[in-house]
């Protein structure tokens, strides 16, 4: 099942060399925050000389950072695991969900294996300068994971217009946790087994908590507007689901700034006890273009973009990693998928 969740083979074991085994957004932080941050310390402290001094004392700390990649990818598939079963969701990347596959009570199972696997992968890194610290801000970071996940879940009782109506401030807090804290994890755990000061980790953290939001919102987009062939789910998915994304919340809040006939129509929709339908979902999608929440969305990831950059040039990193941290950015704020 793990093997399957991760997309290495088909339901049942057999290999499986075409199927998508995601991004890997997070381990790459985690090797380039080592590569930016320990590459920087060495330069500093140890004098390396030149370029290619300079590209080994990268590489080394890169490669000390591999246990927390590892550690933070088995944790992101644990999530999503879990995450599948929680909302109902049947498809991932392409696929019947592991829950769909193999049943709920045993893909619970393959996800608590998955998680400690990851906490078992941090506790035996070698040597074992950082494992105290790197294990203690894993654990703290799930803390915060579950919590964000538990808040998205509560975000599905309220309703979508008045006073008790979800804001998007508590969905951007809720995203931060959710999406956020792994990702800060991720760059800060690979700065930490690289070498890097107290410094240095926090910043790489922030900066991940800023990608995550806007990582987020750019999610939440292909929710909406993503094609199907590409993303792997159903066109219109999130609408037809009545997930309260930005997006949506955005266009909502519309109503509030006096900009209502749009916002109204989409409120009544998505208050309707009626699924929605092929039309009535693109009509929806329509809506919450139109009153503003497309726009909004893609302001939000930008805006939360510039947030990580600033974070990342008040660190003392090696240039040419940071240099990579800034592509991996740009791409997460124009991927398809």
């Amino acid at each position: 099942m793990a093997a399957y969740a991760l997309g290495w083979s088909e339901v049942g074991g057999a290999p499986k060399p075409g199927a998508s085994q995601g991004k890997g957004v997070r381990q790459a932080l985690a090797v380039l925050g080592a590569e930016a941050a320990g590459a920087a310390g060495a330069d500093r402290v140890a004098g390396v000389a030149g370029v290619a001094g300079a590209d080994e004392a990268a590489r080394a700390a890169g490669e000390r950072a591999v246990p927390g990649a590892v550690a933070v990818e088995l944790v992101h598939a644990f999530s999503l695991l879990h995450d599948d079963i929680m909302d109902g969701d049947g498809t991932r990347r392409q696929r019947p969900a592991v829950w769909k596959a193999y049943g709920t009570g045993p893909a619970v199972l393959a996800g608590d294996a998955l998680f400690a696997l990851a906490v078992q992968t941090l506790a035996e890194t070698t040597p074992p300068t950082h494992t105290a610290d790197a294990v203690r801000r894993l654990s703290t970071t799930l803390t915060g994971l579950v919590h964000g996940q538990a808040e998205d879940l509560l975000f599905e009782r309220r309703p979508w217009t008045g006073p008790d109506a979800v804001r998007p401030d508590e969905y951007r807090a809720m995203a931060e946790r959710k999406t956020g804290t792994l990702l800060g994890c991720a760059a800060a755990l690979g700065a930490l087994l690289g070498g890097a000061g107290p410094g240095t980790i926090a910043a790489l953290d922030r900066a991940g908590r800023h990608l995550g939001v806007a990582f987020q919102a750019v999610d939440d987009l292909l929710g909406v507007w993503g094609d199907p062939a590409v993303t792997g789910k159903p066109v219109h998915g999130d609408l037809r689901q009545r997930k309260k994304t930005y997006p949506v919340l955005a266009a909502l809040a519309a109503l509030d700034a006096g900009d209502g006939r749009a916002g109204r129509e989409l409120a009544a929709l998505l208050s309707s006890p009626h699924p929605l339908d092929d039309a009535t979902a693109a009509h929806a999608a329509t809506l919450v273009d139109r009153a503003g929440g497309r726009a909004a969305t893609l302001a939000e990831a930008r805006r939360h973009l510039d947030a990580a950059r600033t974070c990342l040039r008040g660190a003392a990193l090696a240039p040419r990693a940071s240099r990579e941290l800034d592509v991996l950015l740009t791409y997460l704020l124009h991927r398809t998928a």
